[in-house]
């Protein structure tokens, strides 16, 4: 087994990290801005100061979110491919990956793929329109690989050393001291199309173990396992008698083609075919095309001023057995030391299935050993490979490194940005395991592929795609690729317009096509800013989390979690991400100060637990438990949770290896900085032992979560009211508790001063009431279910706020308590006298005026912009509708506008006291309004609204007397089209949408403390 430097074709487990990440670290100095990395986003280096604001305020282009951006194939228009850029400019976003996707086409003859195909003159010819429009506007555009996905390309037949592989089995069972006879069992599964050659690699027979049976799995003996391969004739037949004892089983194995295409083909003419992933061939199949075809010197001009990265979707590859290549039996054997043949019992599948089993723990450790080296191959052929071209063309590479039963984490580590997916994450830990590789390697982004919502196509709504993605940014996503955008148009479209993937198997699709389509598309710029402003705080300086989590297996896309931290640790303001083995040969794994990657996320101590992806059994490989030895006794603490006073490999062990594991354990064991328990529940107490604490804390068990970046002197905290999966219940509730936020910068003797980072308008204000002990700080967090709070701590005059350390609230009776300017504030909705203690130990009482009591508006007047099917498919119609409401109700429930859909604009009037004054002000309640609302009062606009919590501050538009309010609503398009596309929508049932309330104007009164 793996001794603690493994050697990989000359080069070791740690060099090949290394050099992996120091060549992403050097080609990232000039991609910054074209990978969306975000460096002119951050704040300085040595702490933000007066002028940063503007960067929060303001987000650039490199972090604000880009589209998912579906062509069909090259059947585009470059005029209209300018139009959608601009299009995506003009809403606020940053840039746009060109993906070949049309699953939505039922009949691809449309296409005319032989003259428009993906990869044709006019695809091309698409390609250089975006790119050149992108330079223009300073937008980033990302390129797939391939049509759809996986990665194919034209000119691979199925048979081609380049293409995909699979290893196929057939089988014929014998009794005791029977003979066979005849033509080696054929496949048990028929080669795909276009797959016209199968190699018979191998012939076995194994005696059945009935006692290795599992309920899907014929056990079978290992050591009666017989190599026949020699024995087959010329003319495919074989003969053998099985041994007078027991049942046996002849297992032929056939290597062919895959013939897998790419998702909802063809896409090109010729056909492409699925490239093996796992041998130099498939890689250089992919650059080559590239090379020879695609980048032509136009287009290899425009990459090096608007291209971003090249990306690959999840790797799903598709076999019917095991998936293959060549290079695999030599690479086990180096791998390992030993042959692969006689473990190929425990290893082939069939439909996804296991067919055979040995006794369970060496059925575990082969199938660790093969899938360990078919990780190996996958990483260095496929990913490094692809990476380091991308470099030479000053591209990046981003990609979904999941899929496969392989180190994603690794992955992770070897990306420029790694990708994850709300559609496919299941929960936040997933996140959390690329998040690991990304921060171990010293990269920067880690983005999603966001908002795929099945069924959902026109009705998803922005506030559903935020409370999604507020959790995934808690578990580091720092990117939002938005799913999606469509290309205009394509043959037998209908209105409005073609949307990639609706319908879909004749219903809606995974949601959602946004654009000028969608009545929200002109409130989207206040989503943008606000998904940019969030993207720029989560690039800054550099991730923190409080403790790693090693994974023997790095799979992601898993939804299984860590003990003790995902259940409980989170919900008490713990952080955590994981780190597989080749992780801990990054030259960033170093200890100081007791914390791991001093200089990145800086972990306060190693959580190791047995490997849940193998019925959680304590293993450790030799290599692993030397170098955890290691940070251990560089000061680092551990915990271990697990009988790993007697541990296991997770491979086959060779001669010696299981007692040299033994030793390390028991070393480690013996530090005074490690902590063995048996039981999770004992996790929290190991930790406190070894003084080890989380830099947010709270008293009791909350759904509140975080991520944590410093930069220079400043500790960034993003906190949001969210949940650990979107399909936990029950729902979210708000959330009103203190919480306490380290400083981990404070400079000694200087003074913590906390600011409000506001992700909807961009203002950054001081905090009022709070706190301070040692540097923590600890303020009051109220949230609604999905919202977000952003809480930075620094220096007085961090954010160009000139008024020094001067007092604060540490107590109110008072509603609100805000800085206003220089003056300290106090609000009331109420309280006519207000007592406030401050941090100086003065204790001050204000007098109020009066406050009227909540206005609830009595009648509104609705003007609607109903949307219709146009003479096209790109053409709407619009039908102005104007009614009196005396009580406000959801469209479905208003018969004029039952099947709506548009924009609504209410309009009511609230008079206010003659005594109406300067010291008053209010806010506007909205209460349920769905999708998206702008407020304008006397004709001025008011901030952008808080989507999960609509409630906006008013007060400085108000005066005395007859005031207009106007909310403006975007209603999203089902209803209409469950009434002109039934055959695909009317199914769906009718939404209810519109300003609902209740709403109410409620006034407080405001006066300066002192």
């Amino acid at each position: 087994m793996r001794e603690p430097v493994e050697q990989r074709d000359g080069m070791s487990r740690r060099a090949v990290l290394a050099a992996g990440a120091t060549v992403g670290v050097a080609a990232g100095i000039g991609l910054t801005l074209g990978s969306g990395a975000a460096a002119s986003a951050a704040p300085s280096a040595t702490g933000a100061t007066g002028a940063d604001a503007a960067w929060f305020a303001a987000p650039g282009r490199p972090v604000r979110p880009k589209f998912r951006w579906w062509w069909p194939d090259g059947l585009v228009d470059p005029d209209e491919i300018a139009r959608e850029v601009d299009q995506i400019a003009d809403a606020g976003f940053g840039g746009a990956e060109i993906a070949a996707v049309h699953h939505s086409v039922k009949d691809k003859s449309v296409l005319d793929t032989a003259h428009h195909g993906w990869g044709s003159r006019p695809w091309r010819d698409g390609v250089e329109a975006a790119l050149r429009r992108a330079a223009r506007r300073g937008l980033t555009i990302d390129l797939t690989l391939g049509p759809s996905w996986p990665v194919a390309v034209p000119g691979v037949s199925p048979d081609d050393d380049a293409a995909a592989k699979e290893l196929v089995h057939g089988r014929a069972s014998l009794t005791a001291g029977a003979t066979f006879r005849g033509p080696v069992p054929p496949p048990v599964h028929e080669p795909a199309a276009g797959v016209a050659r199968q190699r018979l690699f191998a012939v076995q027979a194994a005696r059945v173990e009935p006692a290795y049976a599992t309920r899907k799995e014929t056990g079978l003996d290992p050591s009666s396992v017989v190599d026949l391969t020699a024995t087959v004739a010329g003319d495919g037949t074989l003969t053998w008698t099985a041994p007078d004892a027991g049942e046996w089983v002849l297992i032929s194995y056939w290597a062919r083609g895959s013939g897998q295409q790419p998702e909802s083909g063809p896409h090109c003419a010729p056909a492409a075919y699925v490239v093996d992933h796992l041998d130099p061939a498939g890689t250089a199949a992919v650059t080559g095309f590239w090379e020879r075809r695609l980048l032509t010197p136009a287009v290899r001009g425009l990459l090096r001023t608007a291209g971003g990265a090249f990306f690959e979707d999840s790797v799903e590859l598709e076999t019917d057995g095991l998936t293959w290549t060549a290079s695999l039996p030599d690479a086990f054997a180096r791998h390992t030391g030993r042959p692969l043949l006689p473990c190929l019992p425990a290893l082939i599948l069939s439909g996804g299935n296991q067919v055979f089993a040995f006794e369970a723990q060496l059925t575990r450790q082969i199938r660790h050993d093969f899938w360990e080296t078919f990780s190996d191959l996958f990483n260095r052929h496929h990913v490094r490979a692809l990476r380091d071209w991308a470099h030479s063309l000053g591209m990046s590479l981003r990609s979904q490194p999941y899929g496969l039963q392989t180190d994603a984490i690794e992955s992770a580590a070897l990306l420029d940005i790694p990708e994850g997916e709300s559609l496919g994450f299941k929960n936040l830990d997933d996140y959390r395991c690329l998040a690991g590789g990304r921060d171990m390697a010293g990269h920067t982004v880690l983005s999603c592929e966001a908002g795929a919502y099945n069924g959902t196509a026109y009705s998803t709504t922005w506030d559903r795609f935020l409370r999604t993605m507020g959790g995934a940014y808690a578990a580091g996503v720092n990117q939002t690729v938005v799913h999606g955008f469509s290309y205009a148009t394509v043959p037998g479209a209908s209105w409005p317009g073609f949307a990639a993937f609706s319908p879909y198997n004749g219903g809606p699709g995974y949601g959602e096509s946004w654009g000028p389509r969608q009545p929200s598309w002109q409130h989207v710029p206040d989503i943008a800013a606000y998904l940019g402003r969030v993207h720029g705080v989560l690039q800054s300086g550099t991730v923190r989390a409080d403790v790693a989590v090693f994974r023997q297996t790095g799979y992601a896309a898993t939804g299984i979690g860590a003990s003790w931290f995902t259940a409980t640790g989170v919900p008490l303001g713990w952080s955590h991400q994981f780190l597989s083995g080749p992780l801990l040969d990054l030259p960033n794994a170093t200890v100081s100060g007791g914390r791991l990657a001093p200089h990145g996320p800086a972990y306060k101590a190693l959580f190791v637990e047995g490997d849940f992806f193998y019925s959680s059994t304590p293993t450790l490989a030799v290599a692993d438990a030397r170098r955890i030895l290691a940070l251990a006794g560089a000061g680092l603490p551990v915990v271990l949770l697990g009988a790993f006073d007697q541990p296991l490999t997770p491979g086959v062990p060779d001669d010696g290896e299981s007692d040299r594991l033994r030793d390390l354990l028991g070393r480690l064991l013996a530090l005074p900085n490690v902590t063995r328990v048996t039981d999770k529940a004992a996790v929290a107490d190991a930790l406190a032992g070894l003084g080890v604490t989380p830099d947010v804390r709270h008293a009791t068990a909350s759904t509140l979560l975080n991520a944590h970046r410093v930069s220079g002197d400043t500790d960034f905290y993003y906190l949001c009211n969210g949940k650990h999966a979107e399909t936990v219940k029950p729902a979210v509730a708000a959330i009103d508790h203190e919480v306490t936020l380290r400083h981990t910068r404070r400079t000694r003797g200087g003074t913590t001063i906390p600011y409000l980072l506001d992700p909807w308008t961009g203002e950054v204000s001081r905090i009022a009431r709070y706190a301070e002990r040692d540097g923590d700080v600890t303020v009051r967090v109220a949230l609604q279910p999905g919202q977000v709070m952003i809480v930075a701590l620094g220096r007085p005059g961090l954010f160009g706020d000139r008024g020094g350390a001067r007092p604060h609230v540490v107590d109110s009776d008072a509603s609100e308590v805000l800085f206003k300017g220089r003056a300290l504030t106090v609000r009331s909705t109420g309280t006519r006298t207000l007592t406030t203690r401050l941090s100086s130990g003065r204790t001050v009482t204000t007098a109020l005026p009066a406050v009227p009591a909540p206005l609830s508006p009595g009648s509104w007047q609705l003007e609607v912009e109903d949307r219709y099917p146009g003479p096209s498919p790109t053409r709407t119609e619009y039908v102005r509708r104007t009614l009196t409401l005396d009580t406000l109700l959801p469209w479905s429930r208003i018969p004029e506008l039952a099947d709506s859909a548009g924009i609504g604009r209410y309009r009511t009037t609230v008079d206010l006291p003659y005594d109406w004054t300067s010291s008053h002000g209010a806010h506007l309640e909205l209460g349920q309004v769905s999708d998206t609302a702008r407020v304008t009062v006397n004709g001025v606009a008011a901030p952008p609204l808080d989507r999960l919590h609509q409630v906006v501050d008013v007060g400085s538009l108000l005066r005395r007397g007859r005031n207009v309010i106007e909310v403006e609503v975007a209603v999203p398009l089902v209803n209409r089209l469950r009434v002109t596309q039934p055959a695909v929508f009317g199914a769906v049932a009718r939404q209810d949408h519109g300003l609902v309330g209740p709403v109410r104007l409620v006034p407080y009164a405001q006066a300066t403390v002192g």
